[in-house]
């Protein structure tokens, strides 16, 4: 493993500086009430160095796709699709539980529900599931030898990206029981899920 240099250090640490502020200055105020700018202002760089470290305004509160597509694709080199998708939600969640220890379970629901009710943040969710989709058909149709428009690849990446679907509702379903036994329910209901579609694939 590559040990991580000084200014790689700096950049991951800049980069969590401002996905918090902005995510508490989001929950704070609304989402559509805060720019970019005064995310840049409050850590005191410029909206140019913002933008350097994340693409677009819904990316700094919903930072986690990079980090799971990243570990996905990882994944599906050694893994079977399903069983990547599973290992990825369940490092997902153990980071939700982290977090509600380290910041509380109520912020953490608050969080589920600005991006719910952010027309532009649904939308910036749906674009990262698509993103996943589309790699786990590339992934499937580079192995089987299949060309990339053949629709199976597409059909079984898009029950497998169906996973994080079932995430999200299982999260607010059970996010009133405290974050031990949410988690529980949670893992119970992908594990239901990805038994389905072992059956169904």
């Amino acid at each position: 493993m590559v040990a991580e240099t000084l200014r790689d250090r700096r950049k991951r640490e800049l980069r969590r500086q401002l996905s918090d502020t902005a995510t508490r200055m989001f929950l704070e105020r609304g989402f559509d009430a805060v720019r970019v700018a005064d995310v840049a202002r409050a850590c005191g760089v410029t909206e140019k160095t913002v933008f350097n470290h994340f693409g677009s305004k819904e990316a700094l509160l919903a930072d986690r796709w990079d980090t799971q597509l990243d570990a996905l694709r990882a994944r599906l080199a050694d893994a079977a699709p399903l069983d990547a998708a599973l290992e990825v939600l369940g490092e997902e969640l153990d980071f939700l539980v982290a977090s509600a220890r380290r910041h509380g379970w109520d912020e953490v629901r608050r969080f589920g529900e600005l991006v719910r009710s952010t027309p532009a943040l649904v939308a910036h969710h749906r674009e990262a599931r698509d993103r996943l989709t589309e790699a786990v058909a590339e992934h499937l149709a580079a192995r089987t030898g299949v060309p990339e428009a053949d629709p199976v690849p597409h059909i079984t990446a898009a029950a497998v990206a169906g996973l994080w679907t079932v995430f999200a509702l299982s999260l607010q379903r059970h996010q009133a029981k405290g974050a031990t036994r949410m988690a529980r329910e949670v893992r119970a209901d992908l594990a239901r899920a990805a038994d389905a579609l072992r059956r169904g694939l």
